[in-house]
């Protein structure tokens, strides 16, 4: 397989979750998931801009995108719900963490911000009776910071985002 075909490949693979993630930022807002609930530890438990109505927007776009790809590419056809749901759900870990670190939410935290979405997304297409390469998850690991950092500097110049992180 050349390299090309493997960005091409990458890419698919990883767009029900690029759309789960991204969503939220236009559909967010309303009531926290942590209904603004604090941990024995006194810290939030993801923060408010975790919220429900950003988390099943883009758990409904992403698995519209992956329905789509699951007739255009073959894939099987739960394959949008469970790589959204990998995608949020990494996002959630990742704010979690954010919390236990005391860094507030829209603080950004290098690398876990830019890949926490990405490996929910891989752990849970391992659900899946498909076929996937390491070199397909070193692919997605490695471009989706530079996109994910690209595309957060463009809604924020939109005043989508409060930063450019």
């Amino acid at each position: 397989m050349d390299f090309m075909q493997l960005i091409f490949q990458a890419l698919e693979f990883i767009f029900p979750a690029y759309c789960a993630n991204a969503i939220p930022v236009l559909a967010g807002g309303g009531l926290s998931m942590d209904f603004g609930k604090n941990l024995p530890d006194g810290k939030r438990i993801f923060g408010k801009n975790k919220t429900f109505r950003g988390f099943f927007a883009g758990l409904i776009v992403g698995t519209v995108a992956g329905l789509a790809e699951s007739f255009v590419f073959n894939y099987p056809i739960q394959f949008g719900i469970v790589v959204s749901s990998g995608a949020l759900l990494g996002d959630l870990a990742g704010a979690f963490l954010k919390r236990r670190l005391n860094i507030p939410p829209g603080e950004l935290l290098p690398v876990v911000d830019q890949v926490d979405f990405i490996l929910g997304s891989i752990l849970f297409s391992f659900l899946l009776p498909m076929s996937r390469s390491w070199e397909l998850f070193a692919l997605v690991l490695v471009m989706t910071p530079p996109i994910h950092l690209l595309t957060n500097f463009v809604a924020y110049k939109l005043k989508l985002k409060n930063n450019p992180w």
